[in-house]
């Protein structure tokens, strides 16, 4: 069920028992089919995902095109974090790439476990805290790194996504046209 959600939990802050035990009784799993929506644009974030299988993407629409802002693997935190920290409607969505099980969290039960367990509160902190180191990271790799550049980074940190996500959505992931994208991979076979 969720112990090797746990688990994972566990490598990064240490719970106690019982802990463990509130936590786990948190955890929903859930089987979602290939390409459907966890959550939809216009939708408040309340729930934290965690993919047991599969890949995912937050995606959002800029002049009417579909822009990818993030690929999501197994144990990977996935949230609209503007939208739930805000408690205002999100402009974007999250989108499962392939048939999936999810593990999901209600935030708001989660919140109400803080005051009682202080060691999953600070578990949810550094998650959290990930969470904004990599979006600061990607911000910065469209900043100061080309496309090439950039292909390569999804490349070292992600190589599955390169493999099982379609090249529409890598291109947009990347800031580039699908046919940039054909000649960066053109170059490095």
């Amino acid at each position: 069920m969720s112990h090797a959600l746990i688990t994972y939990f566990k490598e990064i802050y240490q719970l106690s028992e019982s802990s463990e035990e509130a936590l786990k009784a948190l955890i929903h799993t859930q089987s979602i089919p290939k390409n459907q929506d966890l959550q939809h644009i216009a939708q408040t974030c309340k729930t934290l995902y965690f993919l047991k299988t599969g890949l995912a993407r937050i995606y959002y629409f800029h002049d009417g095109n579909d822009v990818t802002e993030g690929f999501y693997e197994p144990f990977c935190l996935i949230a609209r974090a503007e939208s739930l920290f805000a408690g205002a409607p999100s402009k974007k969505a999250i989108q499962v790439l392939e048939d999936a099980e999810v593990w999901s969290i209600s935030t708001q039960e989660l919140s109400a476990l803080y005051d009682d367990h202080r060691d999953i509160e600070r578990l949810f902190t550094r998650l959290f805290e990930r969470a904004y180191v990599q979006t600061i990271q990607r911000i910065e790799n469209l900043q100061f790194h080309t496309a090439d550049e950039r292909y390569q980074l999804l490349a070292q940190e992600q190589p599955e996504v390169l493999r099982r996500v379609p090249l529409k959505y890598i291109a947009s992931y990347l800031g580039i046209t699908q046919v940039s994208l054909s000649r960066i991979r053109a170059k490095k076979s």
